[in-house]
């Protein structure tokens, strides 16, 4: 149940982390100009195809910009979306993973809570990572050892020490309940904290970073998806455990580090 942390992972030569932080962040501002100047407009065009052929074209759209500048800045390193991280290049020192728009669903309906991910991961955990809230208006920035930032400075985060208050995010497992999850969500309520399921696995990961919220729960997730989050979390100390720490396979859990023995207790009864 250790949290990862920078403490945990291998120092990384700071001038490839200058560059990368300075790269993915531009990357993740052209994100946010692209999705929130489209977010919503299949629903308000009506007829035609499925509106999920927008998030499509826009997905394909971002993704093939970021590959095309991560390739020209780092030339050799990988760069792996959805569902090609299984096929990763094993031999290679490090790899980008990008999730382009992650929560499409809020994407095509315009509601707010949706986001563009990159990190840049080595076989320690995130090294850099970015995540853009579009809505929000902010671009989330963390590099191993240096904390997170926004364009306001850098972020100091509290993390909640009881479950009363607290904001627990879930995400369903294919838009339905996960299997104990009506139970886990008795309890939390019983303990005075709020379930709430916001269609962003990156963006409830990052909220549980910035401290507003006390968990994210996924039971099911890429890791493409929230690469870029958890390089947020691990930056701020939150508890990051996963099924080599006893949670059922692909499933995951950040929270704040006072929270772990209680959620875990309810994950796993």
């Amino acid at each position: 149940m250790a949290p990862l942390s920078s403490a945990s992972t291998r120092p990384v030569e700071p001038g490839l982390v200058s560059r990368a932080l300075d790269v993915a962040a531009r990357l993740a501002d052209d994100a946010n100009d692209v999705i929130a100047a489209t977010a919503g407009s299949a629903a308000r065009t009506g007829g035609g195809a499925s509106p999920f052929e927008w998030v499509r074209d826009t997905d394909a759209t971002l993704e093939r910009h970021t590959r095309r500048v991560l390739a020209t800045e780092f030339p050799g390193i990988p760069v792996l979306g959805r569902g090609t991280t299984a096929a990763k290049d094993s031999t290679a020192p490090y790899r980008w993973l990008v999730a382009p728009v992650e929560g499409a669903a809020n994407y095509v309906a315009g509601l707010p809570w949706y986001a563009y991910s990159l990190a840049l991961m080595d076989d320690s955990g995130p090294v850099v990572g970015v995540v853009a809230d579009p809505c929000g208006g902010q671009t989330y920035a963390a590099a191993r050892g240096l904390g997170v930032r926004t364009d306001d400075g850098p972020v100091r985060t509290q993390h909640r020490h009881a479950p009363e208050g607290a904001i627990v995010c879930v995400e369903p497992v294919a838009e339905l309940p996960w299997p104990g999850m009506t139970r886990f969500a008795l309890r939390a309520t019983a303990a005075g904290a709020r379930v709430r399921v916001l269609g962003s696995a990156a963006l409830s990961v990052t909220q549980v970073a910035l401290g507003r919220a006390g968990a994210a729960i996924l039971p099911s997730y890429s890791e493409s998806e929230v690469a870029g989050a958890l390089a947020l979390a691990v930056e701020t100390a939150a508890v990051v455990v996963d099924s080599d720490s006893g949670l059922p396979e692909g499933s995951l859990l950040v929270c704040a580090p006072a929270l772990a023995p209680t959620l875990l207790s309810w994950l796993r009864d």
